[in-house]
């Protein structure tokens, strides 16, 4: 269960799809029945329209012994967007009442669903096309699985297994200064994009385009 205050809730799922292509390396996390939790961390395709709520396809290597532990629970993988440290410094209202403290920003999307595996050669041989093609395709000379030699191929094949998770439900959290009013959040996304980084600049995005949850 995840802590989620109404007015941090993200729904829409064009906007929870986008952030988990933006950032598809999940944390993965599978529930045994001894009480233990194996963690892994997967770099994920979704397909949006396979299945009610989409399907997450992946692979982990044959050695993982995480593919021969799932069972009928339910796992979540955790996909995380931008973040961010808020100063209280940032907000206008510091100087005015100084009831103001340190907070973290961030977007992540929670997908819930049951996992099943798969190790068909014809399968796994289009998932690492599918994802090299994606990954590849911002390279100047984009690599291309033909061009590795078709045995040495096969025996990577032979040592992943392939793993699907039907997805049965999506937790979006975007924590982007919503409780803060106008002021304080026009504050915050300067002091974010005055940092001058890549993420400081994604969060001062999101919380721009936030909807203060202030009365």
């Amino acid at each position: 269960m995840t802590y989620l205050p109404p007015h941090f809730a993200e729904t829409d799922p064009a906007t929870l799809h986008a952030l988990v292509c933006a950032h598809p390396l999940a944390t993965w996390v599978v529930p045994q029945t001894d009480g233990e939790l194996l963690v892994n961390h997967i770099p994920f395709l979704l397909d949006a329209d396979r299945g009610p709520h989409g399907t997450l396809v992946g692979h982990v290597a044959r050695a993982n012994p995480v593919w021969r532990a799932l069972g009928t629970t339910a796992s979540v993988a955790v996909f995380q967007g931008p973040d961010a440290y808020v100063s209280p410094s940032w907000y206008p209202s510091k100087p005015v009442h100084g009831k103001v403290v340190p907070t973290w920003n961030y977007a992540v999307v929670h997908a819930h669903g049951t996992a099943r595996v798969f190790d068909d050669q014809a399968q796994l041989l289009a998932l690492v096309t599918r994802l090299t093609a994606l990954h590849e395709a911002p390279m100047a000379q984009p690599w291309q699985v033909a061009d590795a030699p078709a045995a040495y191929i096969d025996t990577m094949l032979g040592a992943i297994i392939g793993i699907e998770i039907p997805v049965q439900r999506w937790v979006g959290k975007w924590k982007v200064s919503q409780n803060r009013s106008e002021d304080d959040r026009q504050g915050v996304a300067a002091g974010l994009q005055a940092r001058g980084t890549v993420q400081g600049d994604a969060m001062a995005e999101l919380v721009r385009r936030a909807v203060s949850s202030k009365i």
